[in-house]
């Protein structure tokens, strides 16, 4: 598939909805993420005076809420999207080789407060687990991150702090929650085997990228 060059967040839905799955930076094959695929109008550029632009990075909360589809750590602890069409077997794959976490280990205890709460931004997640003090956030991040690649937690939007005028600023928070929260457990339910769906996506990735190789596609798969 030859990949268009987008100039606009409703032009990236209409990539991510036909593709199925997208990384968001260097996914390790040769043009396939967001960041590949945007037009240089649209990438990150600095100011003289101080500050940045990255348009790309600030359509994510649209994409997100819009589509709809699911964003997250889901490709080798690398953000990305995935449509709501793929999902289940997605999550039907990963979770065979993640199953839920026990709520007596850290993770399953993250998850449940989660799931209580209803969603919340990292840093109050956080807090709410107990993550405080010196180096508690790299950590508290490990964990977040390997429930991403389980497909227990998404990302729901993203939240950015407001100066004086108003004016959002800063990279923004990530807004988490559960899927089945947020789309319903039937998003995460499929028919199908494990085996079944990794096969579906494999052929899928494989016909869309010719290009890749089949260590690079089961890196993508996970």
């Amino acid at each position: 598939m030859t990949f268009p060059e987008i100039y606009s967040a409703t032009g990236m839905m209409e990539l991510i909805d036909k593709v199925g799955f997208l990384p968001l930076l260097d996914s390790g094959i040769s043009g396939f993420s967001a960041d590949a695929v945007v037009a240089d109008d649209c990438g990150y550029v600095t100011f003289p005076e101080g500050g940045w632009d990255w348009p790309m990075w600030k359509w994510k909360g649209q994409i997100v809420t819009e589509m709809p589809c699911m964003y997250g750590k889901f490709f080798n602890k690398k953000a990305g999207y995935i449509t709501k069409d793929w999902w289940a077997d997605f999550c039907n794959y990963r979770r065979s080789k993640y199953p839920r976490p026990d709520d007596d280990s850290i993770e399953g205890a993250i998850l449940a407060t989660l799931q209580t709460t209803g969603s919340l931004i990292t840093r109050e997640l956080r807090a709410a687990c107990g993550f405080n003090g010196k180096g508690m956030r790299s950590k508290f991040d490990s964990y977040l991150t390997r429930l991403q690649m389980a497909t227990y937690i998404v990302t729901e939007d993203f939240v950015y702090p407001v100066d004086k005028h108003n004016n959002e600023y800063g990279w923004g928070w990530s807004l988490l929650n559960t899927p089945e929260e947020l789309y319903g457990k039937e998003a995460c339910t499929c028919e199908r085997t494990p085996e079944e769906s990794f096969q579906r996506i494999y052929d899928h990735l494989r016909s869309l990228l010719p290009h890749a190789t089949d260590k690079q596609i089961l890196k993508l798969i996970g």
